[in-house]
């Protein structure tokens, strides 16, 4: 192993690759150091300190690594996911580690050697340095190792094969005992190869008792929250004001957009090639990387106006501008042949432009000046004053939910509001449709709200309580009239249900969501009927109409493929369920909202 440290240089392709892996299992301290620093922490997984500044640096690292990938500035909602990504990663390393030790798995300096030898990370595949002919280069790989050129990154990649073999050789242990015999795979073929058709009559309370049927009164409400009050309860939940300033397009920007489209076509026309032309202006970057080419596609396929444009244009000749829900498009159609065409175009989208755009950036200005990340309730106000807009309230907000304006989604403001104190204003929030500033009026812990707030939501339980009653009294009068000598089909007219035939399907692959009725289908015979299935979605009767079972001699030739198959997916679910048992028995103590707003509330002091 020393050899290949000191015989190493670096090699900038590996920064992104190693960097995080090293960063979480060094210097945290997992991996059995004291790590860098201890003073601060974020909180605790099993008892070992996560510090704040290690925990900060692998945040950023990430966002910046996603950042690169993105089209457009991450968001505070993006952040968030980032940070929480984070912040599992750490406790997943952390628990392993401690499996590791509980069972004395180690790794040899032997095996580390052997394995950056002989397994190279995937993402080498790709690297121009290790390739000859667009192929992956085992031996240059290899004097790269032995040459003088990563010496600051082996470390890092000595760390994180360390954690891949340590994982590979503690899934083994957990997955060696796997085992499934034949009576279990037969079950597991049976499932796969019995079919059933039946016949299916639903009660669904909400569709078969109207509100008209069911009357709630204020008594019946209050003793019915009374005794569901858990079903109430809420987590943590902001109250919302907002100002938005609209980012609307007007006249003025759809006459700059076909200014532009006008220009690019007489500047095609005057000899500027059309590819060189796409690449420039063209929106669709997409396309615009192929000089605008949009290959070959179907009749229908495209908006309609642009669709009824390319099978209308004579071929290799620019359109007159084309407005579609996209914009303003030049297009040429190169070959067309009975529904399909092959052909190219420009998209100069319609956007805010030219005086307009001023305004608005001048309005933008004021907004985030005036209004926006105060600590003062009264800022928004004076900002709606300045600029002339209504404050509005959103809906209340739960959290893990995001904000509603009307029925748009707006990112990044839930995200802050349940950072944020009461009173303050949020950050200026960007959307295609305007610009948002949020003030957090209040918050309201989790728990049982009092009934005064939300009567209209208990109101509703009860009253779809008692639409249950009467859809249970229902589904009796249908038993009774099969008993009679009814078929399905009749009583289901006659009363007006819902009747449908389901088949042939297996316990694997049904076409209901509803274990109970799928379980109950398979344990009837052909003819046999259910009596009243009360599940948590309604009520249902059904009756097995065909019943064909799996077949025992097709198993048996089959057994040795399926039994390796079933180990394999065995093993799988084994390892899936033995980390998130991992997960659940850890003792995470997150202190990340409390700790990062401390030091956040100390740097603007500072």
């Amino acid at each position: 192993m020393q050899a290949f440290r000191s015989a190493a240089k670096p090699l900038m392709v590996l920064v992104a690759i190693t960097f995080f892996a090293w960063l979480v299992l060094d210097l945290s301290g997992i991996t059995g150091g004291t790590g860098l620093l201890t003073q601060t922490s974020v909180g605790k997984v099993n008892g070992q300190a996560i510090d704040a500044r290690v925990y900060q640096t692998a945040v950023q690292r990430s966002i910046d690594a996603k950042q690169q990938e993105a089209a457009s500035p991450l968001g505070l909602d993006d952040q968030a996911q980032v940070r929480n990504q984070v912040w599992e990663q750490f406790i997943q390393n952390t628990v392993l580690s401690a499996e590791y030790k509980r069972r004395g798995i180690s790794v040899s300096e032997d095996e580390i050697v052997d394995a950056l030898r002989n397994s190279p990370p995937p993402e080498f595949q790709n690297v121009p340095e290790f390739q000859s002919d667009s192929q992956f280069d085992m031996g240059k790989y290899r004097r790269w190792l032995t040459s003088s050129v990563a010496q600051q990154y082996l470390p890092a990649l000595e760390a994180q094969y360390r954690e891949e073999i340590q994982r590979t050789k503690l899934l083994r242990l957990v997955t060696a005992d796997v085992y499934l015999s034949d009576p279990a795979l037969w079950e597991q073929y049976r499932d796969q190869h019995e079919m059933v058709k039946i016949g299916l009559t639903a009660i669904i309370p909400r569709n078969v008792v109207p509100d008209s049927a069911v009357k709630v009164t204020a008594q019946q409400t209050e003793r019915y929250y009374a005794s569901h009050r858990d079903d109430f309860k809420r987590p943590r939940t902001g109250f919302l004001s907002y100002v938005a300033l609209p980012r609307a397009t007007t006249a003025s920007d759809t006459a700059l957009a076909r200014a532009r489209a006008d220009s690019a076509r007489a500047e095609i026309a005057g000899g500027a090639p059309f590819a060189d032309v796409a690449r420039r202006e063209s929106a669709d970057t997409a396309s615009a990387q192929k000089g605008g080419s949009l290959g070959e596609w179907t009749r229908g396929a495209m908006d309609p106006a642009f669709d009824s444009a390319a099978f209308a244009l004579p071929l290799h000749t620019v359109s007159q501008p084309v407005l579609s829900q996209f914009g303003y498009h030049l297009v040429e159609i190169t070959s067309r042949k009975g529904n399909k065409v092959t052909g190219r175009h420009i998209l100069l989208p319609i956007e805010v432009a030219g005086a307009h755009r001023d305004r608005l950036d001048a309005q933008a200005d004021t907004l985030e000046r005036l209004g926006a990340d105060h600590s003062d309730p009264a800022a928004l106000d004076t900002v709606a004053r300045a600029l002339k807009l209504p404050i509005s309230r959103t809906r209340p907000v739960q959290e893990q939910t995001q904000v509603l304006v009307g029925n748009l989604t707006v990112p990044d403001a839930a995200t802050w509001a349940f950072g944020a104190k009461p009173g303050s204003t949020s950050p200026v929030v960007e959307t295609l449709g305007a610009y948002y500033v949020f003030r957090l009026d209040s918050l309201q812990p989790e728990g049982v709200p009092p009934l005064a707030s939300i009567r209209p939501s208990v109101e509703f339980a009860a009253r779809e309580d008692n639409k249950w009653n009467a859809a249970r009294r229902i589904a009796k009068d249908f038993v009774k009239r099969l008993d009679e000598g009814s078929t399905m089909v009749q009583a289901s007219a006659a009363l007006k249900l819902a009747h449908k035939e389901f088949g042939q399907f297996s316990r694997v692959n049904p076409p209901l969501t509803n274990p109970v009725v799928v379980g109950t289908a398979f344990g009837l015979e052909k003819g046999k009927r259910s009596g009243i299935l009360d599940t948590k979605d309604g009520l249902y009767v059904l009756e097995v109409l065909e019943h064909t079972k799996a077949d025992s001699a097709a198993f048996q030739k089959e057994l040795d493929q399926f039994r390796a198959r079933a180990v394999n997916l065995a093993r799988q679910e084994r390892v899936r369920a033995y980390l998130a048992s991992l997960r659940t028995a850890a003792k995470v103590l997150d202190n990340r909202t409390k700790v990062l707003q401390t030091q956040a509330a100390s740097a603007q002091q500072s």
